[in-house]
């Protein structure tokens, strides 16, 4: 691992500190691009007008109409995190904006398979829906939304995902990142392409004299469930995000929340008065990720639709059962997906430059956790393999990669689909995550062909594993009060937690739940607990660390500890 502080241009730091902004924070955002006070306004009024969405004015007339002639909308909502949060904004703000007649469906991991497919559309149109709305999802389902159309109904894809060759043939698509859109967040993820659309359909109810700025519903009540599935969905966090997550934390902190968030922090057994961007992507997200992991999203969509504490509770701890459920399973397929990749390679051989693994008895619904893990062992962009549990199609391998920096996942697998055609069955994703479907026949020949093209794009420094930090910290800073400072910013993708780094004294390490290093450090000549969680390996008297701050309470008192992220060697 190689350590690197980033650099902090001093300009950019002294005008924060001269605009107030306290001088750690100043240093740390100036090391992410921030350049003036202004950027850190993360008023409403700040955000990206709905009006440079492309599409978003199109959609508000077409769902204003279907408001106005009572028409029946059905949200196709995609089953992970982003996907049910986008689908309970749908539903909760076209309700809020006047539509009588909205319901929703949600695609079956294992049975659909994911987005709008044309079996998905037959069950809309024999629901008697009128409507068919995507979040998150639909970009590419040009054969799901042909299918819709031929049956009859207005179909309005909102998504955010890259576009493939072909652009479905919607009556609107909305969607950042299609030909000819200048909306400048292209990271906004599906819940917030949603909120932007809502914006515009209020907007559109506005002019149509339905409201007016006195009357018009309050749709920021909105923002908790925007906030979470942001950062669940692991998008960069560009300014207009950070914008949206900090309007939602700042509500749940105030106690306005829908009562399924409310019920999913009290049984992760978080505080929702001091919810972070952490609660989100370790806490809450991946309770409701786990319903579309083995179960049914439908039970997440719920939680986050009910209006009733009681069932919230209820179904929050039905959804941190399924996670702990999860868990189980993700650690028996982990250790053995590590082995299998340890075999790819041995003492005398490198170690591929992508790594494909894949387990008869793995669980489809586990395979992106697994993936995620196997990225972070060896530095290596990483797919893992499950076979398909549909009916007659057990031949058929459902595989979930996750990448690194410098490598474009789904370019990849675009480059593979070229080179040896008929190999992927289905592909599509991002840069840093992407999915797809083999013929388990034509496993090995996709292994070495990502490889293949890994070897291609990535040189020897983008496969040594690199840690970016803030450098040294004063001991000055050492705070409880600090620590909670940092704690309520808005940090994530794209937008880096702090994490410092320096030479420390090892004054004693020991094992704990056999297989956490606890420490006793020396930071700058003042003792300091620290804790490296998943590492076993002990440290020398000396050495280089990357940790983050913490702080732990023991017998009433809260005290600064260094979560170690890594060390040099």
């Amino acid at each position: 691992m190689k350590i690197v502080a980033r650099d902090i241009p001093p300009r950019s730091a002294w005008a924060l500190e001269q605009a107030g902004v306290h001088p750690l924070l100043a240093r740390l955002y100036a090391a992410r691009g921030v350049q003036g006070k202004d950027e850190l306004d993360d008023g409403l009024v700040r955000l990206l007008a709905p009006a440079t969405l492309r599409g978003a004015r199109e959609a508000a007339v077409l769902l204003a109409d279907a408001i106005r002639d009572d028409k029946r909308l059905c949200i196709v909502a995609d089953y992970d995190c982003d996907g049910a949060t986008a689908c309970a904004v749908a539903v909760r703000g076209l309700r809020l904006l006047g539509a009588k007649q909205v319901s929703y469906l949600v695609p079956d991991r294992v049975i659909d398979g994911y987005g709008l497919t044309p079996p998905i559309a037959e069950r809309v149109a024999a629901s008697g829906a009128d409507v068919l709305i995507t979040v998150d999802n639909g970009i590419a389902s040009v054969e799901g939304v042909a299918a819709a159309k031929a049956r009859g109904l207005a179909v309005l894809v909102t998504d955010h995902h890259l576009p493939g060759p072909a652009l479905p043939a919607a009556d609107v698509l909305v969607n950042p990142n299609q030909p000819g859109c200048e909306f400048e967040s292209k990271s906004i993820a599906g819940v917030g392409v949603m909120f932007y659309v809502l914006l515009a359909l209020r907007s559109e109810l506005r002019a149509r004299g339905v409201f007016d700025v006195a009357t018009q519903p309050k749709l920021d009540a909105l923002l908790p469930l925007v906030a979470l599935g942001t950062v669940a969905d692991v998008v960069r966090l560009d300014a207009n995000n950070r914008r949206l997550v900090a309007q939602g934390l700042r509500r749940i902190r105030a106690g306005s929340m829908p009562a399924g968030i409310a019920a999913l922090f009290k049984a992760a057994g978080r505080n929702a008065q001091a919810a972070t961007t952490f609660d989100f992507g370790f806490a809450l997200g991946p309770r409701i990720n786990a319903a579309g992991r083995l179960a049914d999203m439908t039970l997440g969509i719920e939680c986050l639709l009910t209006e009733d504490a009681a069932r919230a509770d209820e179904l929050a701890r039905m959804l941190d059962g399924i996670n702990r459920e999860r868990r189980d399973i993700e650690g028996g397929m982990r250790e053995q997906a590590l082995m299998l990749a340890e075999t790819l390679f041995d003492d005398s051989q490198a170690l591929p430059a992508a790594i494909s693994v894949f387990g008869a008895d793995f669980h489809e619904g586990v395979v992106g956790i697994v993936a995620s893990r196997l990225k972070d062992r060896f530095h290596r962009p990483a797919f893992v393999f499950a076979a398909s549990a549909a009916d007659g199609k057990s031949h058929e391998l459902k595989g979930s990669g996750r990448s690194i920096p410098g490598f474009h996942l789904r370019d990849a697998l675009d480059l593979v689909a070229k080179r040896h055609p008929g190999v992927l069955l289905r592909f599509g994703g991002h840069a840093m995550a992407a999915g797809c479907t083999v013929a388990e026949e034509h496993f090995e020949t996709f292994e070495r062909a990502l490889a293949q093209v890994a070897m291609e794009w990535l040189d020897a420094a983008a496969l040594t594993r690199r840690l970016d930090t803030d450098g040294p910290l004063a001991p000055e800073y050492l705070r409880v009060d600090l620590v909670d400072t940092l704690h309520r910013e808005v940090w994530g993708q794209g937008f880096a937690p702090p994490t410092f780094s320096e030479e420390v004294e090892v004054i004693s390490q020991r094992l704990v739940g056999e297989k956490h290093l606890a420490l006793k450090l020396k930071h700058q000549g003042k003792p300091v607990d620290g804790i490296w969680f998943g590492h076993t390996e002990p440290l020398p008297p000396r050495v280089v660390i990357a940790f983050r701050l913490d702080a732990d309470e023991w017998q009433g008192v809260r005290r600064v500890r260094f979560l170690v992220e890594g060390a040099e060697g």
